[in-house]
């Protein structure tokens, strides 16, 4: 049988198998590493702030006159670690942090015992499996960097849609670009100088490892126009776009689920 034929029969299930077991293993191992990674970089790395406090703005923004925060539901999509979820309890909403990886969710849990948190609660699963939560169940919904990640990001979009309640807000936030090239670093350096470039590379350099580790996956990184129009597909309306993080190297979108449906 030639080296690059395919494997049938019993022979080709077990290395099926194994093959998925191995990429399974390779997933959560990654998942750990970015993990550790992120919670060292986060609190060091002022672009995480500003894109924090960005976020904050806007889920702010769409909280209706006379309404208390804490009546405010917002569901965190790809939570991660729960970096941002947290601050966003911790500025007094209702949160739920959701993420399909049992070892970042637990990072998580763990950050909110840390802080008391009683407004937060983290969850295990796949927002694109329609039985995670019911139609209209959140106020908010926050996507950050999870879009561009994820192996069917416009299913993601619509899923984002149904949990969110009629006039309800969203904020996605997805690269746009590759982080992990160097004409990001020059560009920063050219703007804000060397010191500048050099503090970016506490996250470009990791960023990158993990990104060709998960090659296989693929990545969606969505220009003006393909963002826009994958976020009207899936029912929003476009409220307001701008360029946010690493010089403009992501794209930020506020949205709004019409209240009329």
């Amino acid at each position: 049988m030639p080296l690059n034929a395919p494997a049938t029969g019993t022979a080709g299930v077990v290395m099926t198998w194994k093959a998925g077991a191995i990429h399974g293993w390779l997933d959560r191992v990654l998942s750990v590493g970015y993990g550790v990674v992120y919670d060292h970089v986060y609190p060091r790395f002022s672009h995480y702030q500003r894109l924090q406090t960005e976020v904050r703005d806007l889920v702010e923004a769409g909280v209706p006159a006379r309404v208390e925060r804490r009546d405010v539901r917002v569901l965190d999509v790809g939570c991660g670690p729960g970096n941002f979820t947290c601050a966003l309890a911790e500025a007094g909403f209702a949160v739920t942090g959701l993420d399909p990886d049992a070892a970042l969710v637990g990072a998580a849990k763990g950050k909110r015992r840390a802080r008391h948190l009683a407004n937060l609660a983290f969850r295990q699963g796949e927002l694109t499996r329609g039985s995670t939560f019911r139609d209209g169940a959140f106020d908010q919904v926050v996507s950050i960097h999870s879009l561009y990640a994820h192996p069917a990001p416009d299913r993601l979009l619509r899923a984002a849609h149904r949990v969110l309640k009629p006039g309800g807000h969203a904020v996605f936030v997805n690269h746009a670009r590759q982080i992990g090239q160097w004409s990001t670093l020059r560009e920063i350096g050219r703007r804000d100088g060397l010191g500048a470039a050099l503090h970016c590379l506490l996250w470009v350099l990791p960023s990158a490892i993990f990104e060709a580790a998960r090659a296989r996956v693929g990545s969606h990184y969505w220009d003006e126009a393909t963002f826009s129009a994958q976020v009207r597909r899936a029912g929003f309306a476009v409220l307001d776009m701008r360029r946010t993080f690493l010089a403009g190297a992501s794209l930020l979108v506020w949205a709004r689920k019409s209240a009329e449906i």
